[in-house]
């Protein structure tokens, strides 16, 4: 395995390089595995990756580039005295890996997490690391966090959040108006949790805990692992950037010459409530967006559908939001705390019919919707209010066979009566980003359409509950094709 480098000006329209790190040295002879990038104070990077050595242990390389005056990056050493970190001796040997960005608490020194499994356990643990110089590195006495029911911890992130805006911060950065996200992940999930840092006594006082069920506050409720975050000190963000994994054979893979794709990066911060992050596409997205279709004010009566042509449905980005103007007054919505979690999680479905809901977006769509992909909202009572759920129903995305389709779904965090309830999709032949909540949710599907392909692609609207949703405002746009991995001009 080796490390593919492409560079952008715009995070999306990418230029394709040499390799930046191959297996050339006996730390890593075996594999060049994840790992992260820290930019030390003089402005020079630094690459901390898992190596797979010669006798396939997991240990820390250090990479330095070659010419730090070349702006492109291209060439990277690994000077003496790797591997910088090996597994302790509580640790397998393979079960050791993915370091973090550094960062520098106030005492001046160097600290850096690497996620691993303890021996003969299912505790998963971001064990810390500590140095004056970034070459010599001392493992801290305890672990930054562990959890006893995760098992290993992969592509651990750690960062601070503003609690006052949405502007992104330095990876360093400390004080009275941050708090800190640890980021994990184990068991196909991204998870997360929000806490308090001291850099003076290296102790993150986490708000929950990683439970390993779904009740974990996940960066998505689809198909997304091992996401890296970023600050990007230009436009003052925080930028998240995860991997698609295929959901077709390893067969289909071999055919294709390649498997795994990345998402569209996205912006990341805390959230107005303090408790859970947001997510947005990079505003540079918007740059692809072409054609325009706009629609307002539709009353969408049960069991009705509306498709939404004008624009190229296979490769486009939708906002639409709904009201339910009369549900204060309605008492037929179903109560969410007489059912089972069985029954709530069979909501996700899309052939559930309820009261307010199925309602929001079939994408990827043949003309007799013998494929589709719904993307969609229902509303259940919640106590004294209502809980919106929002849910991507693959089971219906392809008619190949040998596919991996997944009901997905999670709740929306907004009170339906003071809000609208707000989707956008961003559509890619095969890939569906959906934000629900102006993104204080994301369900990313990976699909496999047969005949819902290029022109053969429709995009509806639709309401299958029993009452009446408002469409209150509808706008979407064909995409420009990006620019990927071309070959360097």
């Amino acid at each position: 395995m080796v490390w593919g480098h492409s560079v952008s000006q715009d995070l999306v329209n990418w230029i394709k390089l040499e390799p930046a790190l191959s297996p050339s040295v006996p730390s890593d002879i075996n594999s060049c595995w994840s790992g992260s990038t820290t930019i030390l104070p003089d402005g020079k990077p630094v690459i901390l990756y898992t190596g797979n050595d010669a006798n396939k242990h997991q240990v820390t390389v250090l990479a330095e580039p070659k010419d730090p005056s070349d702006p492109l990056l291209r060439e990277w050493v690994k000077p003496k005295g790797n591997p910088v970190m090996v597994p302790p001796s509580n640790v397998p040997v393979d079960c050791f890996r993915d370091p973090t960005t550094a960062w520098q608490g106030q005492d001046g020194k160097w600290r850096a997490l690497v996620g691993a499994k303890e021996k003969d356990s299912n505790k998963g643990m971001a064990i810390l690391y500590h140095s004056d110089d970034f070459v010599q590195w001392t493992k801290f006495s305890v672990p930054l966090l562990e959890s006893q029911v995760t098992g290993m911890w992969e592509c651990v992130d750690f960062f601070p959040v503003s609690v006052t805006g949405k502007e992104g911060l330095d990876t360093s950065v400390n004080d009275s108006s941050v708090r800190h996200v640890l980021k994990t992940s184990y068991g196909g999930n991204d998870c997360y949790v929000i806490g308090t840092y001291s850099s003076e006594t290296d102790v993150f006082s986490a708000d929950s805990e990683f439970t390993n069920t779904a009740a974990d506050l996940r960066y998505d409720y689809g198909n997304l692992f091992a996401s890296k975050a970023f600050f990007d000190s230009d436009k003052n963000r925080r930028i998240s950037w995860g991997w698609i994994m295929e959901r077709d054979s390893n067969e289909d893979d071999i055919v294709k010459g390649w498997a795994g794709i990345m998402c569209i990066p996205r912006e990341i911060w805390m959230g107005s409530c303090g408790k859970k992050l947001m997510q947005w596409p990079v505003e540079e997205i918007n740059n692809l967006r072409a054609k325009k279709v706009s629609l307002d004010s539709k009353q969408l009566e049960g069991g009705s559908i509306l498709e939404i042509s004008g624009i190229t449905a296979s490769q486009a980005d939708v906002e639409v939001a709904f009201d339910l103007p009369d549900l204060e007054n309605d008492t037929d919505v179903l109560d969410s705390e007489e059912v089972d979690e069985a029954t709530l999680i069979s909501g996700y479905s899309a052939s559930v019919k309820g009261v307010y809901g199925p309602f929001g977006l079939l994408a990827l769509a043949s003309n007799d919707l013998s494929e589709h992909t719904a993307i969609f909202f229902r509303v259940i009572r919640r106590g004294n209010g209502y809980e919106v759920l929002m849910c991507s129903d693959e089971s219906k995305s392809s008619l190949r066979d040998n596919i991996e389709k997944a009901t997905l779904g999670t709740s929306l965090d907004i009170d339906p009566r003071h809000e609208k309830i707000s989707l956008r999709c961003l559509i890619d032949h095969s890939v569906i980003e959906s934000y629900g909540g102006v993104g204080r949710s994301v369900i990313t599907s990976r699909i496999y359409p047969k005949m819902a392909i290029g022109e053969e692609a429709r995009l509806y609207v639709f309401n299958h509950g029993t009452k009446t949703v408002t469409m209150s405002s509808l706008e979407a746009w064909s995409m420009r094709k990006a620019q990927i991995n071309s070959n360097e001009t």
